[in-house]
């Protein structure tokens, strides 16, 4: 059993719970009180998922946000646009308060690679204030540097690998990636943080899921997320040689047998449709047509800037 953060909110007498490991919202069978809570992750991964689709609320279960463009890895299917300007220091903190405040049940801060931020403690603390879950995800690069930093701040890491060996990550993103990325994690699962690795599905990558899970095991990980290619940003150059549909991805992670204790999932291109980001414009960015394009939508003056459509509210869940 391990006991860690979540956060909750009440809609219709049944309470919502977010994980910020997994990113899902799980059916709580009782009412809890809104805001953080400490859960039992076992118990919790038993309750129901549900998607947003599903739920009648035009407010987000979470949010994406990436502060940053810079990175010190140039990933071949990296979903950032690299033209878009960064905001400086106080517009960063601005945006972090109307975060903070705007009713979402779980904040990611991403990139770019996040760990390059000199402020990334103090925007987690203002992300957090107000009751959210938060998390960040990074490549691994500086993590071992900086994890003591993140804890109390951070209510989970999650870390990208592309391989589950020096090889096959490397050939992705850069020699040396893998090592500092492994050592990253084992320092974040020392330091109390949970941790869960992202591991994006392509052709290329799809027989190493088993071999990532195992990883997961041996470095301290919680679990892994199979994240289905999305043709966005850098990944458009892979959409034909790459790309996997959601049917195929499903097929291989029947096959996938997690070790104890490592949890599993996959997040399709259908669940992440309508997906809410704020990227380093400071503006609402929404994927758009079964993730396979992003759309930029309004800047973010006020909390009610992230609201989802009632179009995406009437549809059902994958």
């Amino acid at each position: 059993m391990t006991v860690r953060a979540f956060s909750t909110s009440v809609l219709g007498g049944r309470s919502l719970v977010y994980d910020p490991a997994t990113e899902l919202t799980h059916l709580a069978p009782q009412v809890l009180p809104p805001g953080r809570c400490w859960l039992d992750d076992t118990q919790v991964t038993a309750w129901m998922a549900v998607f947003q689709r599903q739920v009648a609320t035009a407010v987000p279960f979470n949010v994406c946000w990436s502060p940053l463009v810079r990175c010190n890895l140039t990933c071949p299917q990296c979903l950032d646009d690299k033209t878009i300007e960064e905001l400086r220091g106080i517009e960063r903190a601005r945006i972090a308060r109307i975060l903070a405040t705007s009713g979402t049940l779980g904040l990611d801060i991403s990139g770019g690679e996040p760990l390059l931020l000199r402020d990334l403690t103090a925007l987690g603390r203002t992300l957090r204030s107000a009751g959210a879950v938060v998390s960040c995800t990074t490549n691994g690069w500086h993590l071992a540097r900086r994890a003591p930093e993140l804890v109390g701040i951070f209510d989970a890491i999650r870390v990208s690998l592309d391989g589950p060996t020096a090889a096959t990550h490397d050939h992705w993103r850069g020699a040396g990636s893998f090592a500092r990325a492994c050592e990253g994690i084992q320092a974040a699962a020392r330091a109390g943080l949970p941790v869960q690795l992202h591991y994006v599905v392509m052709r290329s990558t799809a027989d190493g899921m088993q071999q990532i899970v195992d990883l997961a095991a041996r470095l301290g990980a919680g679990g892994v997320t199979f994240l289905q290619m999305l043709p966005i940003g850098d990944g458009r150059a892979l959409r034909d040689t790459q790309m996997l549909s959601d049917d195929q991805a499903r097929t291989r992670l029947e096959a996938v047998m997690p070790p104890p204790g490592v949890r599993v999932r996959l997040r399709t291109r259908e669940i992440a449709d309508a997906f809410t980001v704020v990227r380093a414009d400071g503006k609402v960015w929404r994927n758009t047509d079964q993730a396979s394009e992003i759309s930029a939508l309004r800047p973010l003056v006020r909390a009610e800037d992230l609201h989802l459509p009632v179009p995406v509210l009437q549809g059902s869940a994958s």
